[in-house]
């Protein structure tokens, strides 16, 4: 659905709900990774781009009060809660209100947010971004929290602190250890471009995608398989990777808060027996993913007219899901299935998992002309397979949060 008729569906809904029209609306979109997985919180380079499924929360104040109101449509509940009382402890909310909370608890301590002077409101929640498909939903809901509670508060803000606070939310709200990415490609991201992101200095460029005009489409596939290994794994694979960083810092004399980004390839060669076998595995993966995306980046910017370059930008494309699938050990058998039968449809470039792993959504490119088949070797063999009901999303990429 288009989203200029969603905002107009969602304004209706508020005034359904709370019986008055709603002063603003904020909009924030989900993003799809092209490359640079798991590396952002190794201080290491991504590449996403924010795609056209968003989340939308309208909003009003409400002036003789403090409290705060939430409506989800997505989840047909409601949950109230109080500025006063936002520390980050498990009670009784759902997940999707905590959330919401923990954004406005983050902006607090970042000093972004000054709650004294933050009239109550009530807020109506509808999003499109498919939930635990690995297009950061909940990215998308906290960097539209951020705008609603910003711009409720006549604050002034960065948007790279905006993200980072919506990190911090993320990180020790609601406990997921992840890195910066997500955030800051739904505040951050530009229409037709993807991002290269050091997500160590926050330093980032635009890079022009160039895809559409050459006739080929970014595809999500939802593989319906349920990330609910993902939360506890990912702060695992965090934990491996700063000791890993630990052991090879030590062998190789470098600063003790050395980042896996920090090694080279040719010293995590020469020192990599020194490693235990799964820390390899994990040190290995971060430290080529970074080389990967780096390439693939210099393949964008030489242009993808050059038919070799394009190519070698899907065979990067591939070696990092290898990477994810042997080394890093996040993917699983459906994700594994679903890029297998997609590198062997003519017209796709490149394809592997996106996001956290161990279910969620696989990202590809795909000629324009060749969609249908894709739909019918990849999506419908799938199902067939598996009984589950994938899915597959065309994404364009868009622009970051707003107010509309």
């Amino acid at each position: 659905m288009e989203e200029s008729i969603r905002i107009e569906q969602v304004k209706i809904e508020f005034k359904k709900a709370f019986g008055v029209a709603p002063a603003f609306v904020a909009r924030a979109p989900g993003r799809v990774n092209l490359i640079g997985e798991h590396t952002d919180y190794n201080g290491g380079f991504v590449l996403p781009v924010a795609i056209d499924r968003s989340v939308l929360i309208a909003i009003a104040p409400i002036t003789d009060a403090r409290h705060f109101e939430l409506v989800s449509l997505e989840y047909n509940d409601s949950a109230t809660f109080e500025p006063a009382n936002l520390e980050p402890i498990v009670g009784k909310a759902p997940m999707w209100a905590k959330y919401v909370q923990g954004v406005m608890w983050a902006l607090a301590q970042s000093g972004l947010l000054d709650l004294n002077g933050l009239p109550g409101a009530q807020l109506l929640i509808q999003g499109d971004v498919p939930r635990g498909a690995g297009l950061s939903s909940s990215a998308a809901l906290e960097v539209a929290a951020a705008l609603a509670f910003l711009h409720l508060g006549g604050s002034s803000f960065e948007r790279v602190q905006m993200a980072l606070a919506c990190q911090k939310a993320e990180n020790e709200y609601i406990g997921v250890k992840s890195g910066i990415m997500d955030q800051f490609i739904s505040a951050m991201g530009e229409p037709d471009s993807a991002l290269l992101i050091d997500t160590r200095s926050l330093e980032f460029r635009t890079i022009p995608l160039g895809l559409e005009e050459l006739g080929y489409k970014i595809v999500a596939v939802d593989s319906a398989v349920p990330r609910t290994l993902a939360g506890s794994a990912y702060n695992k694979r965090r934990a491996e990777c700063e000791e890993a960083a630990r052991i090879l810092s030590n062998q190789l004399g470098l600063p003790n808060r050395s980042q896996l980004r920090d090694i080279s390839l040719s010293d995590f060669n020469n020192q990599a027996e020194t490693l235990p076998e799964t820390l390899r595995m994990r040190a290995r993966h971060v430290i080529t993913e970074d080389a990967r995306t780096l390439e693939a980046i210099e393949r964008m910017q030489a242009g993808f007219t050059n038919p070799a370059n394009l190519r070698r930008f899907g065979e990067l494309l591939n070696a990092s899901h290898t990477s994810l699938s042997d080394d890093y050990e996040v993917s699983c058998a459906e994700l594994d299935l679903l890029v297998d039968l997609a590198q062997a449809v003519p017209g796709v470039i490149g394809a592997r998992m996106t996001g956290a792993g161990f279910g969620g959504c696989t990202v590809n490119i795909v000629a324009t002309k060749c969609l249908p088949d894709f739909e019918e070797k990849v999506v419908q063999e799938y199902r067939q397979r598996t009984g589950l009901n994938a899915q597959s999303h065309i994404c364009k990429a868009v622009r970051g949060g707003e107010i509309v």
